[in-house]
């Protein structure tokens, strides 16, 4: 990614972290116990307001994972490059270390001992080359220790910037965590009490699951209360398949009108795993499916002539677990 957009990314979500998402607090009903229908349209006006901050953190957390893999490819290339430098300031250092004991003086005083001129000028002549030997590794050590800074420097500035990010991003999801924590709280203050009643025993979806699955699985809760009708995928009736479909159809996730062919599309997942959106089969011979919620629910197009409505996701003969997407 070009300097500048990396920049612009990081700008945004500094000014993402400076600003408060701007959410309505309380209930906004005159009366002290606000329905679940007035419960519910409050969060999804607030939800409105922050899931746009949730992506747009999820697209600078994509981007920041790119950038930490430059630079780790960068600090690979540039291992071998310390690795040399350092052994050279080592042959520097045992340089040094030879001038302090005297190693050098001893070699001049011998010299200047000589018996012969012919001796002395051999002798300088070999002091000499000594001495631009050391000239020589000492100036190699120096344009070894300058390119391994010249490539450290761009490496340096963009730990520097994925450390302001990664704190932006660490402040940024300290926020979401809270506004999701009292949306949630404002949901089981009326669902606590058993205000959902028969179709709608406990918030759906019990938390708030960002991207595709997001909104497949709010528009599943959205449909509690419409009948069943055989071959139906909406707008105003649904068959426990034809659910499923239009769900994650408004997610942009195209799947069949049938049970079977479903299990045969989605991506098997183990119950541990299990997250809202993804969906549950049932019986030997899948005739049955319905979408998990969250907190052991599922939403579902159960018989016909009967409302869509929750279940726990147990209450059946389970045959497997289907992610799309």
């Amino acid at each position: 990614m070009p300097r500048s957009r990396w920049s612009r990314c990081t700008t945004t979500l500094a000014a993402l972290v400076g600003a408060a998402v701007v959410l309505t607090g309380g209930a906004t009903a005159a009366h002290a116990e606000p329905s679940v229908a007035e419960i519910e349209a409050q969060i999804d006006r607030d939800w409105n307001k922050l899931e746009p901050v949730i992506e747009q953190v999820n697209s600078v957390r994509e981007q920041l994972a790119a950038r930490r893999r430059q630079a780790d490819a960068l600090g690979k290339q540039i291992a071998p490059l310390q690795a040399r430098v350092d052994a050279a300031l080592g042959q520097v250092g045992g340089l040094a270390a030879d001038a302090y004991k005297g190693d050098n003086l001893s070699t001049v005083n011998a010299l200047l001992g000589s018996r012969s001129p012919s001796e002395l000028v051999s002798g300088l002549e070999m002091l000499d080359r000594f001495a631009h030997h050391q000239q020589e590794q000492v100036h190699d050590i120096a344009e070894l220790r300058d390119e391994l800074a010249a490539k450290k420097k761009p490496l340096d500035a963009m730990v520097a910037d994925l450390s302001r990010t990664e704190a932006q991003l660490a402040a940024k999801k300290k926020q979401i965590d809270a506004e999701i924590a009292r949306l949630q709280k404002l949901r089981l203050k009326v669902y606590g009490n058993g205000g959902g009643g028969k179709l709608r025993p406990a918030p759906c979806p019990s938390g708030y699951p960002g991207g595709a699955a997001g909104v497949a699985v709010k528009f599943a809760c959205a449909q509690i209360g419409k009948i069943y009708v055989w071959g139906a995928a909406g707008p105003d009736h649904f068959d426990c398949s034809g659910l499923t479909m239009a769900a994650w159809a408004k997610a942009g996730v195209s799947l069949p009108h049938n049970a079977r062919q479903q299990h045969d599309v989605t991506k098997r997942v183990s119950r541990a795993e299990l997250r809202a959106g993804d969906l549950v089969f049932y019986y030997g011979d899948l005739h049955h499916v319905g979408m998990y919620v969250g907190d052991g629910w599922v939403v579902h197009a159960s018989q016909s002539g009967k409302p869509i409505t929750m279940k726990r996701y147990d209450d059946g003969d389970i045959n497997s677990y289907g992610r799309p997407g």
